[in-house]
């Protein structure tokens, strides 16, 4: 775990971030709070390209939690089967929205407490929630943002709950809002797990990485 960036250079990786890419997004398709919450629910140990393929089916028929409710375990297994873990899957998302329609009059959340009290939904996928869908500047940390966090010196952390911690404490408040989507995109695409693409960095001179390659 290297050192932490100091400000002024922090400020220019966002910087840098934001004029290449100035509204990030993620990449789980959706078309609601609800459909968010779901796709990202379906996300863990899968693809967002493995989840979209399977929810593009599904999201006609079932983008809210009583319409989810009314297709039903089996309905809902149907169409999610090519995803990892999917019957387990099937009953979280069934007794999420039962929680929903009981709860909350049907309606997605928006404070953390409320989304981790929903059954597979622990606190990466409530910062997604509040950050996609209610536009709170949460950072939902995975394996690609703890691995350029700690590589590069912008968020170093022991664990996801201190790289979370890091990019709250030292990310420039008017670069909150998307860093978590930059930063997830940077490892996804450049900032690779085993052959990172240095040459193609925009912060490489930055960047605190000791073994960059050529």
């Amino acid at each position: 775990m290297g050192a932490q960036l100091d400000y002024p250079t922090m400020k220019e990786v966002f910087r840098r971030f934001a004029e290449a890419n100035p509204h990030p997004e993620g990449e789980l398709e959706h078309v609601n709070a609800f459909t968010l919450l779901v796709a990202v629910a379906l996300s863990a140990q899968a693809t967002d390209v493995g989840v979209n393929k399977a929810t593009r089916a599904l999201w006609p028929v079932a983008d809210t939690p009583q319409k989810m409710l009314a297709l039903g375990e089996e309905g809902l297994t149907h169409h999610i089967k090519s995803i990892g873990l999917y019957r387990t899957k099937a009953k979280n998302v069934i007794a999420l929205s039962r929680l929903l329609v009981e709860r909350f009059d049907g309606q997605v959340p928006s404070s953390r407490a409320a989304l981790v009290s929903l059954p597979g939904v622990g606190r990466k996928t409530a910062n997604v929630v509040l950050n996609m869908g209610w536009g709170h500047p949460a950072q939902a940390v995975d394996t690609h943002i703890f691995r350029v966090g700690n590589r590069s010196g912008i968020c170093p952390g022991k664990d996801v709950d201190a790289v979370e911690r890091a990019i709250e404490d030292n990310v420039p408040v008017e670069f909150q809002r998307h860093a978590h989507h930059w930063l997830i995109l940077h490892g996804r695409y450049i900032c690779t797990a085993r052959k990172p693409r240095c040459a193609d960095c925009l912060i490489r001179d930055l960047c605190r990485y000791e073994e960059k390659t050529a």
